[in-house]
């Protein structure tokens, strides 16, 4: 059964462009990850949030992609950079 994750990021306006390149390098670290079958960052049009995705082979890939990219330290933490709480969507095929 694959995995995705669909997840909104609401940055603060003036750390924008930090965040961009923050999630960008999550999802860098995340792609080349054994069982990631994709991951991207995406912008909306509005330009309120930050929408990073991703899609992987299991549930066991999925999990081990965030333990790799947190030890390679990649940072998920949710912080003051962030005007409102993070939406995570964890998503399963049938």
């Amino acid at each position: 059964m694959t995995v995705g994750l669909v997840a909104f990021h609401y940055p603060e306006p003036k750390l924008f462009d930090e965040f961009i390149a923050r999630a960008q390098q999550a999802v860098e670290a995340i792609r080349v990850t054994p069982g990631c079958l994709s991951a991207d960052c995406w912008v909306t049009n509005d330009g309120d949030a930050v929408v990073t995705t991703g899609q992987w082979e299991s549930e066991d890939t999925y999990k081990a992609s965030f333990v790799t990219a947190r030890e390679a330290g990649v940072d998920f933490t949710y912080d003051e950079r962030e005007c409102r709480p993070r939406q995570v969507f964890t998503l399963h095929s049938r």
